[in-house]
């Protein structure tokens, strides 16, 4: 009995794929622009930035949090605990956010310990 065509009677001379040459990158830049501010100064704002916009975050939630309480039906004493809780972290962390700002402020190369 014939053996009916399998993958062994193919051809193994069938041309494989080549991979084309990874792309290069440009050459990095050999001066730096002066009219930009220094990097430490970018950051000081974008962090302060950050931490507005947690302890902004923060607040919503502290509002939201008992509303969506009493919805599902906490009672108001209940809700009100937990809004007080919650004031009083956010409250705990924005003085934390803060202290920490500072004390980074005074160890930049303005204050002079930071290098």
């Amino acid at each position: 009995m014939p053996v009916p065509p399998t993958v062994a009677a193919r051809s193994s001379a069938t041309p494989t794929p080549t991979l084309a040459a990874p792309p290069t990158r440009p050459a990095p830049r050999a001066h730096r622009r002066t009219d930009t501010p220094p990097a430490g100064a970018a950051m000081e704002k974008k962090g302060e930035q950050a931490a507005g916009d947690v302890v902004r975050w923060a607040v919503f939630c502290c509002a939201l949090v008992p509303v969506v309480l009493v919805v599902y039906g906490t009672s108001l004493a209940g809700a009100a605990g937990a809004a007080l809780g919650l004031v009083s972290v956010t409250a705990a962390c924005r003085l934390l956010l803060r202290r920490s700002e500072r004390g980074l402020r005074a160890e930049t190369p303005h204050g002079g310990h930071r290098r």
